[in-house]
């Protein structure tokens, strides 16, 4: 039991790096430190992934209740991105 504690814990604790990563580089001077902060999130949203995954294999997630998370975290991961390439410097040809 202490295992899914643990594991509980770890997946909040990425999850909310996330959210604190973004509004952390939205309030930091420019949009390069702000890119930085959006890079720190996205591995937090993989960690995510990660743990989610292997909760899964160890059978303290079933298979519909993983799949509507991966929803949440592919939508999240895909308005993430948006958000980093709406703040990358155009690339010149």
């Amino acid at each position: 039991m202490d295992e899914v504690f643990g594991l509980t814990g770890q997946v909040r604790r990425a999850a909310i790096s996330v959210t604190a990563n973004i509004a952390e580089g939205q309030g930091r001077s420019g949009p390069r430190e702000f890119l930085h902060h959006l890079s720190i999130a996205h591995g937090s949203l993989a960690e995510v992934e990660s743990l989610l995954l292997a909760s899964h294999r160890q059978g303290y997630v079933d298979t519909p209740d993983l799949d509507r998370l991966f929803v949440v975290l592919d939508e999240t991961r895909r308005l993430l991105r948006g958000l980093i390439r709406s703040l990358r410097p155009p690339t010149t040809s």
